[in-house]
């Protein structure tokens, strides 16, 4: 490089989680209510209410099974071109009521600088992935749902539940394919992320700039992060 020459300027990636980051609250019950209706989205709920206790409490490897069970339970057997249709439709709506102003003004920042937008959730793609092309990101990484025979869903994940160590593995991955992950040794990106939630942790411990969007403040799994209304002006820039 000629001694005149500037140094190539890393790429800039901002993760974004979803569900209480991008939006406020969670949107797996309502997305089943608006697919099979709140009474048997109730009946299936009191009836694993042990494992879905269990895995609140216990979190990791535990809760994506009680959820992986819930899904089947009121998942497995719908047409998957039916499931996407609805999907689509569900995350328009969803946004438009729990959209949050200030992670939203956020996302749009990274948007204008021209960084690459990710949106990285343990909630079901069909409907994150709609919701990310309203949004105008450049990605989705989601808890995908497995497609049996017939064009039918089982019900349970293909691969891994998209929370924890498996947000990072699955971003990795999504930054590989999109050549902005270098695998020489090479400059690679710089990463802003932001989540509210202990199956965010292991993403925040990994980026450059960890960012806690949650509510909780010093009751939070993440308050050991800067917070999203904290970020000085000054700080906002991508260096």
């Amino acid at each position: 490089m000629p001694a005149s020459a500037s140094p190539p300027v890393p790429h800039i990636v901002a993760a974004f989680d979803f569900d209480g980051t991008l939006t406020d609250g969670g949107s797996v019950y309502p997305f089943l209510v608006s697919l099979r209706g709140h009474w048997p989205v109730l009946r299936a709920t009191v009836r694993l209410a042990p494992a879905l206790v269990r895995g609140a409490l216990a979190g990791g490897s535990v809760a994506d099974e009680a959820k992986e069970r819930l899904f089947t339970r009121l998942l497995g057997g719908l047409a998957v071109t039916e499931v996407d249709h609805r999907s689509a439709v569900f995350a328009q709506r969803h946004l438009a009521r729990h959209l949050r102003a200030d992670t939203r003004q956020r996302l749009e920042w990274h948007q204008r600088q021209g960084h690459h937008v990710v949106i990285v959730s343990a909630s079901p793609e069909s409907y994150v992935r709609p919701a990310g092309e309203e949004l105008g990101v450049d990605g989705v990484v989601a808890t995908r749902l497995a497609v049996g025979g017939g064009g039918l869903l089982t019900g349970g994940y293909e691969g891994k539940n998209c929370r924890g160590a498996e947000k990072y593995a699955r971003l990795v991955g999504h930054l590989r394919a999109n050549g902005l992950l270098s695998s020489n040794g090479g400059e690679q990106p710089v990463l802003w992320a932001y989540g509210n939630s202990r199956g965010d942790l292991r993403l925040l411990n990994a980026a450059d700039h960890g960012v806690d969007a949650g509510k909780l403040g010093p009751l939070g799994r993440l308050r050991h992060f800067p917070r999203l209304r904290d970020l000085p002006e000054s700080g906002r820039s991508a260096g």
